[in-house]
């Protein structure tokens, strides 16, 4: 039985550099798919009249499996990158095949948070992205001992945020600020499912992982000590235990479907 691809989608405001320090490792065991998303990275974004949402964002993750000739994957994502694969699995579940949930939330934006997106894209539209993007997100995005003793962690950090295109990130935090609740879909979802999230993460901590897991039969929960809400560049190697480790239960849910 072959092992499905496993696409991995990338956090806000970063692109898929992020996944640089697991591509590899993973790449030795499956078949790995790290694009950038619409506006961010090298990918550029489409004209369009419609009010930013995550929905467009989604129908370009579905037209580059089609493009790839890909049925099904395991579509796994860090924070903004796992709302996007639960927006992709809303209106594509048939190409889903497991998820691989890092340091996200099931829960929509509160009140609050939404109204910090509304200021973000506003300030971007004003004064682009130079000067202090990048050190507004810091304290957030990596937990204290990160920040404190992995000062390459953070320069890559830095570094990664502030090459992004102002545009791209204006559309995305308004596309991020309506995304809907997911509990619901992920309790119908019926897939095999792998939830990480690091220990020290203040914007989806383990208490949103956790409620992630519970509606979600068989999951599996992975907690990363010392880790913040970047896992993937501040535990790399705890991340990639974590997906190989769990990767068979695609597998055997594939043999059950007679696939």
């Amino acid at each position: 039985m072959t092992e499905l691809p496993l696409v991995l989608l990338h956090a806000f405001p970063l692109d898929a550099r992020m996944w640089n320090a697991v591509r590899e490792p993973l790449a030795s065991h499956l078949r790995v798919i790290t694009p950038d998303q619409r506006g961010l990275g090298r990918s550029p974004l489409p004209e369009s009249g419609r009010e930013p949402s995550l929905e467009d964002a989604a129908r370009d993750v579905i037209a580059l499996l089609d493009r790839l000739a890909l049925d099904r994957v395991v579509l796994g994502g860090c924070s903004m990158g796992g709302y996007l694969a639960m927006a992709v699995l809303r209106l594509a579940p048939e190409r889903v095949g497991g998820l691989v949930l890092i340091d996200t939330k099931a829960t929509p934006d509160t009140p609050e948070a939404a109204q910090t997106r509304l200021d973000v894209a506003a300030r971007v539209e004003r004064e682009g992205i130079a000067g202090w993007l990048a050190e507004a997100n810091l304290p957030n995005l990596l937990a204290e001992t990160t920040r404190t003793r992995r000062p390459d962690v953070v320069e890559t950090v830095r570094e990664i945020i502030e090459s992004q295109p102002p545009a791209g990130i204006s559309w995305t935090a308004l596309a991020l600020r309506t995304r809907p609740d997911s509990l619901d879909l992920l309790r119908d979802s019926g897939v095999p499912a792998l939830v990480v999230v690091g220990e020290e993460d203040p914007i989806t901590p383990v208490a949103a992982a956790s409620a992630m897991v519970e509606v979600m039969p068989g999951a599996t929960l992975v907690v990363l000590p010392g880790a913040g809400h970047l896992t993937p560049l501040e535990d790399p190697a705890g991340v990639v235990e974590a997906i190989l480790s769990w990767y068979p239960a695609t597998r055997d849910a594939e043999a059950e479907r007679g696939e």
